[in-house]
């Protein structure tokens, strides 16, 4: 069966960049994601067991949602610890965030979103 295929092996995570510099000093330095490999082709950071490529592209358009989100256990933690690395937080209208710009999803879920060095849309979760 074809869904048997893929469903039990490992998912790799895809960004685009425009500046490998200023991205690794985001992934890396800011977000706290240990980078295990640097090549002309990507940056390679192991999310937690999940291989996040870093790839340099020339022209990029972020797109207009979340392309790659972190579960966190403690969400005021993990945002408050984010703003101490200078990562801010999106303010949407309409969507009813606190304080730290956490927004809680009808589910119950809690969400704060944020943006890397080439507007790639990224949260933190709580579920």
């Amino acid at each position: 069966m074809v869904a048997s295929l893929l469903g039990s092996r490992d998912i790799v995570a895809f960004v685009a960049t425009t500046n490998i510099a200023k991205a690794k000093r985001f992934y890396r330095d800011k977000l706290g994601v240990p980078l295990v490999e640097e090549s002309p082709f990507a940056l390679v950071f192991d999310a937690h067991g999940t291989m996040l490529r870093v790839t340099p592209v020339r022209k990029m358009k972020a797109a207009g949602y979340t392309v790659l989100g972190w579960q966190v256990p403690d969400i005021e933690d993990a945002v408050r610890r984010l703003r101490k690395a200078r990562v801010r937080f999106e303010r949407y209208a309409g969507m009813g965030q606190d304080k730290l710009g956490i927004w809680q999803s009808p589910g119950g879920a809690r969400v704060a979103w944020f943006k890397d060095p080439d507007g790639n849309t990224l949260s933190v979760s709580q579920h």
